[in-house]
């Protein structure tokens, strides 16, 4: 099985992408990725740093853990060698995965055409995909191949909750500004919750107060749906990355 993990050339969140790729590949899944440049993805720093974080440092930044993942990452093969979009083939892959970022390196991951057609594509093609905090607005933005609405609507879901959201915002402006808001006056839950085909479907869960971690998996939050997977934040990753391969089995793929 090949899985492709889609991501923005700079500022995608390390967690998100680093965990659920070691747990993949842990898992014997080859895995692939894809930037709108073609070229190496690099990591949101400050995810990596924690500079400016002030109080929230210890919640926000990446664990030790993850970082020591994203480092293997660093020497992977495959993340050294990424395919443009435009060169992403469907048929090519078994599943594709959307981690997430907030920096403004991710607005042409968010607000590709091209990605959104292929993420189209997955879906019609009824392959596994996950989707992790502002990986769900990707996804939100696809429509359709036959109803041109969104590929999410009809679909449960989860992403970044609204109040984790504008707490980092309120928490970090003063010396960050809007870096924890890629789109000011839009939170990813309002833009999600506006493309399903009701607020019922998205689903917020429990209060997102402690990361999951390998040994403590009932921390983390996903929803799934069929073959589609959502989990909320770089708190769920671990909760993601095991349910997505999981998911693979159970898909008979």
């Amino acid at each position: 099985m090949t899985i492709l993990i889609a991501i923005s050339t700079v500022d995608f969140d390390p967690t998100e992408v680093a965990v659920p790729w070691k747990i993949l590949r842990d898992g014997g899944q080859e895995v692939c990725f894809a930037t709108d440049t073609g070229k190496v993805g690099e990591a949101d720093p400050r995810m990596l740093t924690g500079e400016g974080l002030g109080l929230l440092k210890s919640l926000l930044i990446a664990q030790k853990g993850a970082q020591q993942n994203y480092r293997e990452l660093q020497q992977d093969k495959a993340f050294l060698n990424p395919v443009c979009y435009d060169d992403i083939r469907v048929d090519e892959y078994t599943g594709l995965i959307l981690p997430g970022g907030h920096a403004k390196g991710m607005i042409p991951y968010l607000e590709s055409k091209t990605l959104q057609s292929f993420i189209a594509e997955f879906f019609a093609a009824d392959k596994p995909i996950g989707a992790i905090c502002h990986g769900v607005v990707a996804a939100c933005r696809a429509k359709d191949l036959k109803t041109g609405k969104s590929v999410l609507h009809g679909r449960k879901t989860t992403a970044l909750l609204k109040r984790q959201e504008l707490l980092a915002h309120k928490l970090t402006r003063k010396k960050l500004g809007n870096y924890f808001l890629t789109y000011p006056g839009l939170t990813v839950e309002d833009e999600v919750t506006a493309a399903l085909q009701s607020s019922d479907d998205f689903i917020p869960g429990p209060n997102p107060v402690f990361r999951d971690a390998p040994d403590k998996l009932s921390r983390g939050f996903v929803v799934r749906d069929g073959h589609y997977l959502s989990a909320r934040w770089p708190g769920d990753a671990h909760k993601f990355g095991h349910t997505y391969l999981e998911m693979l089995t159970s898909c008979n793929v």
